[in-house]
């Protein structure tokens, strides 16, 4: 055998077992084929589609707390108008769209309610914890009277398919204002009409006892299908952590909470309570170490 065909058959010999390692390769690692694996291509196309605030990712991660977005989960907050006037009654419309901008219809009932709208000024003063009404296209809308000029964190808490979500949108109230600062921590808060509210913290347990013209109330009437109702806010973004009650809806002294700040910082914790008929509000600031870091920002 010549020296020619011996190189030739070599030749051959090594393009055969080249070609036979990229078929097992493409076989092995779908990338080798020049192919995106569909989770990759999913992530990408729900990144692309999705658009929220500029300063935050569209969707938010398992580690990011909720109502810093526009837009998280493949849904999206559009609100008609972010622009109200000073101390009347105005229309507040809005709608919940997906990914192909269809208005979302179906939700589920959480707390007696489909859709929870909750209000406060950006220093965190004016709370309000409102519930919308749904028109036939879909869309929600509420009576809102924001007294005061500045701009305002509007939040739509809501579950779909047993997933809790919260969506976040600033409106504004055109006019000169101070901002406030946030109360000095305190265990007491005055709920106004009499009431007196204590907080006891221990180890990620809040637990309210409600006093009113000096006694103690066992008959703290059930709210929202609970015993109260607590949000909690971060400091300086507005992070918004909606935990619940671990206590009995009708019985007992107190009303308990288990929550996980999830970072360092100042929170306002705004507890609403049900007593002969009426809500009221208690205001509390807490200083956390972040010590508890870890919730996905809606304390179950």
């Amino acid at each position: 055998m010549t020296t020619a065909i011996r190189l030739g058959l070599y030749a051959a010999l090594l393009a055969v077992l080249a070609g036979g390692a990229a078929l097992l390769g493409g076989a092995l690692d779908p990338d080798a084929r020049g192919e995106e694996p569909e989770a990759s291509h999913a992530s990408s196309e729900a990144g692309s589609r999705e658009t929220g605030d500029a300063s935050h990712p569209a969707t938010a991660g398992a580690d990011q707390p909720r109502g810093l977005a526009v837009a998280s989960g493949g849904l999206r907050l559009v609100a008609e108008g972010t622009e109200l006037a000073r101390g009347r009654d105005e229309r507040f419309r809005f709608r919940i769209v997906d990914a192909r901008d269809r208005t979302v219809t179906n939700f589920d009932v959480e707390h007696e309610r489909r859709m929870h709208l909750i209000v406060v000024r950006r220093d965190l003063s004016g709370y309000q914890h409102l519930h919308p009404r749904q028109a036939r296209d879909g869309s929600w809308e509420v009576e809102l009277r924001l007294p005061e000029a500045g701009a305002y964190r509007v939040y739509a808490d809501f579950t779909r398919g047993g997933e809790a979500q919260t969506l976040g949108i600033d409106v504004n109230v055109p006019g000169r204002f101070t901002p406030r600062e946030l109360p000095h921590p305190a265990t007491t808060a005055s709920a106004g009409d009499g009431y007196e509210v204590e907080l006891d913290e221990t180890d990620g347990e809040l637990r309210f006892t409600v006093h009113k013209d000096g006694r103690l109330l066992s008959d703290i009437e059930p709210y929202l299908g609970a015993r109260g109702h607590l949000v909690a806010l971060r400091d300086g973004d507005l992070a918004y952590l909606h935990v619940h009650p671990e206590s009995d809806a009708t019985a007992g002294r107190d009303i308990r909470f288990a929550v996980e700040y999830p970072s360092k910082g100042r929170y306002g914790l705004f507890l609403q309570f049900k007593h002969e008929g009426r809500v009221q509000t208690a205001v509390f600031t807490r200083d956390t170490d972040g010590t508890q870091e870890g919730t996905d920002g809606h304390g179950h």
